[in-house]
């Protein structure tokens, strides 16, 4: 199955934004080229602009402590898992003090840094990392693939509460739904949502299907228009009918 994500608001876009970049940095920080060590450090970049909302951490602080708070409502009942309700429930609290502890603006530690600002401003211009631009950085880029992951993960490790609290969000988020089947009629979809207070939306098809769905929703209603991609030229409109399974998502 591929699974296409639509979120209703700018707060699950941003969190899905993070997520997306903290998940790319961490699998390329793994590795030990330097092409591979200077994507993590872009993505360091667009990281902390992204997590520059001033609000961010308190939005995720609040829905971790709701989260709680819902999950309180379960102890000492016999058909939920003890073990397992107390395992969440340490898991939340233990995000939400780590969100706690951080002081200040998101990310300062590295505005402060002149070094790395200055490479940032450089990234924005294209080619403008080459080696006669930033001899410093051409000489960081020679350094040991372990020195560099250190410097990576230390520079990143700030912003690790972050990270935390938003996949418990998201992993909330994403199962909170229930799991229906629909079928897009000549390749459309519209359904109106009225008060469902929804989300997100998630619209799965099976691998073999040659469709891409192309969502649009406000507070009233969700259109999906199922498209067959032409990576050479325009894409097509499906003209048959489109089966797919949606979940609509709310915390």
């Amino acid at each position: 199955m591929i699974t296409y994500e639509y979120p209703f608001n700018e707060r699950i876009r941003t969190l899905l934004r993070l997520e997306d970049l903290f998940d790319k940095a961490s699998y390329f920080v793994e590795l030990e080229g330097t092409r591979e060590h200077h994507v993590v450090l872009l993505t360091l970049f667009e990281i902390l602009e992204v997590a520059g909302r001033a609000d961010l951490k308190m939005d995720l602080i609040q829905e971790l402590e709701r989260q709680r708070q819902s999950l309180l409502i379960f102890r000492n009942n016999p058909d939920i898992s003890e073990e397992a309700l107390s395992g969440a429930l340490y898991e939340i609290e233990q995000a939400s003090a780590a969100l706690l502890g951080m002081t200040g603006k998101i990310g300062q530690y590295l505005r402060e840094n002149d070094w790395l600002m200055g490479i940032r401003s450089r990234a924005v211009i294209p080619g403008g990392v080459c080696q006669f631009d930033l001899p410093s950085y051409h000489s960081w880029m020679h350094q040991s693939p372990a020195t560099r992951r250190d410097a990576l993960l230390a520079w990143f490790k700030p912003f690790m509460p972050l990270r935390n609290g938003l996949t418990i969000v998201l992993r909330l988020l994403r199962g909170s739904g229930r799991m229906e089947q629909k079928v897009a009629e000549g390749g459309a979809f519209q359904m109106m949502l009225g008060s469902s207070g929804a989300q997100m939306v998630r619209v799965s098809l099976q691998e073999k299907e040659p469709y891409v769905p192309e969502i649009s929703a406000n507070k009233y209603a969700l259109n999906i228009r199922f498209t067959c991609p032409d990576y050479d030229h325009r894409s097509r409109h499906a003209e048959s009918n489109v089966e797919f399974d949606m979940v609509f998502c709310n915390l």
